[in-house]
């Protein structure tokens, strides 16, 4: 019987081998925890978050929230588990990070067409059919051994936000609600005027950074920009991106607005959205507490800057997601180009269809850009070449609709369920 090996036991990973073992295909997964753990990583289990820990919203107006719908009918198993440790009640599906992956890596190790081989993989056997899913953060090792197959140099930097503990912070300097929800209730929201922004800004710009070693410059990815980094390009970009003072329904509107969302169910502590950082931790802490409700806060745990990875999609992957040059080795995961925690998953079930089809155990059916998972799936051959770039997944991915203005999402939504649902009908076979 032909065993699939995957490398790298995160999103991606995970929702590949639960999706090929449903199946009735033998999986081996490979995970360098806990034997050795990532600068990023603190958790011995699976499917760890790290930079944050909301797969963003699910209401059908957004792309995102499409994707998941599309993989909520295909049953996504990584998704249920992200649904059962969901944190609030609001449309963004924001998780327990310990709960979520203790979901998943129970789920990973009671089946039985799994097994789990807990060391890091440094060579690719050419010969064998594997998937690659270690993620953003994968070992040097790895990363050479890719590198090798591909030719290409796998890096660029992301940071991560601080978490504060709840009980610590200046409830007085806070209000409660949503940017654009009457009740929205999932964040804590600490406003600052006009004077207490230029003091932070300030303070923001000419704070230390940690200096990245062992490599010759930093990358950064613009989706995950250090906030110190958003704040030299200009004064007022922190007030139209994280810290914009819109949509809240308050007397007295502010300046500037600083969010904190629920990081774990009890609401114990709170993660400083869009303040993924990497100033010297006590810099954080000395600009950080300039915002008025956070003076006295204590920082359960500070932002740090950590190695992404990702290849050149366009050129190195089929349309099916396999090295053109080595079909029986398929790339999932952010390795593979895709952006986001959502699409991480969508790319694991991907990658799943297209190994059962690699098989021939499901027709080679494919699943258009009327779809996000096809989107998605689109993008990374489509793409261009020069200066490729990973992607969240967007309306703009999709295939174009004749329908008004006002109705587009709404039609392309019914669309993309539609040929899911029929999709489905294969896939549950």
């Amino acid at each position: 019987m032909i065993e699939v090996k995957i490398v790298g036991a995160g999103l991606a990973g995970c929702e590949c081998a639960l999706s090929l073992a449903k199946h009735g295909v033998k999986v081996k997964l490979f995970d360098m925890k806990p034997k050795k753990m990532s600068p990023a990583h603190h958790n011995t289990n699976f499917c760890e978050l790290v930079c944050s820990n909301t797969l963003k919203s699910s209401s059908l107006e957004f792309a995102g929230g499409l994707l998941k719908e599309e993989l909520s009918i295909l049953d996504s198993e990584v998704l249920k588990s992200a649904k059962e440790s969901a944190v609030g009640e609001g449309e963004a599906l924001t998780v327990d990070r310990e709960l979520f992956s203790q979901s998943v890596t129970k789920k990973i190790l009671e089946n039985k067409n799994i097994t789990v081989v807990c060391e890091e993989v440094t060579k690719i056997d050419e010969n064998e059919l594997t998937v690659i899913a270690t993620g953003p953060l994968t070992s040097d090792g790895l990363s050479k051994e890719i590198e090798r197959l591909t030719g290409q140099e796998l890096y660029f930097y992301d940071a991560i936000a601080p978490i504060v503990d709840a009980e610590s912070i200046n409830k007085e300097k806070t209000f409660v609600g949503d940017r654009w929800k009457d009740d929205g209730t999932d964040y804590v929201n600490c406003p600052l005027n006009e004077q207490e922004y230029k003091e932070f800004y300030d303070a923001l710009v000419n704070a230390e950074r940690v200096e990245l070693k062992n490599f010759e410059q930093e990358k950064n990815f613009e989706g995950c920009l250090p906030v110190e980094v958003m704040a030299k390009r200009g004064f007022d970009v922190l007030r139209f991106g994280p810290m914009k003072p819109v949509g809240f329904k308050t007397q007295e509107k502010p300046y500037a607005v600083v969010q904190l969302r629920k990081e774990n169910k009890i609401g114990s502590m709170l993660n400083l959205v869009g303040f993924q950082t990497n100033l010297k931790y006590a810099e954080q802490k000395r600009v950080f507490s300039l915002i008025p409700a956070l003076k006295n806060a204590k920082f359960l745990r500070y932002g740090s800057m950590h190695r992404n990875s990702f290849i050149n999609a366009p050129k190195f992957l089929t349309a099916q997601s396999n090295l053109k040059t080595h079909p029986n080795i398929f790339i999932a995961g952010q390795l593979s180009g895709v952006e986001g925690y959502t699409e991480s998953i969508a790319s694991g079930l991907l990658c799943a269809i297209f190994v059962l089809q690699y098989l021939g155990k499901m027709p080679k059916q494919k699943l258009s850009i009327k779809t996000c998972l096809g989107a998605l799936s689109n993008y990374l051959v489509s793409a261009n070449e020069v200066g490729f770039q990973p992607m969240h997944i967007n309306w703009g991915l999709l295939a174009p609709i004749n329908a008004p203005k006002d109705k587009k999402k709404e039609e392309m939504a019914k669309r993309a369920i539609t040929e899911i649902k029929e999709f489905n009908k294969i896939w549950k076979d």
